[in-house]
């Protein structure tokens, strides 16, 4: 089974492109993150997946009501309370209003945050703001997560606190597909690797396939810091 695929998508904004012929199946329960430098193309072949962009080539999910959420690296909070940007995020996912109760307490404990339902979210530090992120994501119960650099702007703490809660969504069975640019963080959650540069794919490969002398020329460059522009 296959929960989203492309067929040699492209996207141009304006003169510059941003992705040239990318074609990518997401199977259930993957981890796949996608690595590269800055302007390699992750952000903008994450949005395609979630079919956020106007694009060429082909984007196909599987059916309808395939449940889908997105975390950005600076998650955007309403003026509004904990409570009430979690209970707007079960509003916006069709959730009934007779759950919500249930599940906004169910997810403020899977992130830590239980205790902090009347903080206004803006008041939180970047980590917390960062796993109200993911508890809002979580109680949607999406199918397929997309994660956009979501530790890149945290200290070390709030990172392993938010790669403890993505490790976790995926042992629960819950598929994600996440941009970054630190291969550290890559080896400890990928189960499968995607290599980009100049908007192209370079390299698809499961995890210790991808640390273990698969790649070549300046993917290879990449992996042993030896990339220069």
């Amino acid at each position: 089974m296959i929960l989203v695929e492309l067929h040699d998508v492209s996207v141009h904004f304006g003169a510059v492109r941003a992705l040239h012929g990318a074609s990518l199946r997401i199977g259930p329960g993957e981890f796949v993150v996608l690595l590269g430098s800055n302007g390699s193309g992750k952000t903008t072949l994450l949005r395609v997946l979630h079919g956020l962009l106007a694009h060429r080539g082909r984007r196909e999910q599987a059916g309808d009501a395939l449940r889908q959420a997105m975390v950005f690296q600076r998650p955007f909070l309403m003026r509004l309370s904990v409570l009430n940007n979690l209970r707007l995020a079960l509003w916006l996912g069709g959730v009934p209003r007779a759950a919500w109760a249930e599940c906004c307490a169910a997810a403020l404990r899977r992130v830590g945050l239980q205790g902090l339902e009347r903080r206004p979210a803006r008041a939180l530090s970047g980590g917390q703001q960062q796993r109200l992120a993911l508890a809002r994501a979580w109680a949607v119960k999406p199918q397929l997560l997309f994660l956009d650099e979501p530790t890149s702007s945290l200290d070390p703490s709030a990172k392993r606190e938010v790669e403890a809660l993505l490790a976790g969504f995926a042992a629960e069975g819950m598929t994600l597909v996440m941009s970054t640019h630190n291969l550290g963080q890559a080896k400890r959650l990928a189960t499968r690797l995607v290599y980009l540069e100049d908007g192209e794919i370079h390299a698809d490969l499961p995890v210790d396939e991808f640390f273990n002398g698969r790649l070549q020329g300046r993917a290879q460059q990449f992996l042993k810091g030896e990339l220069t522009w």
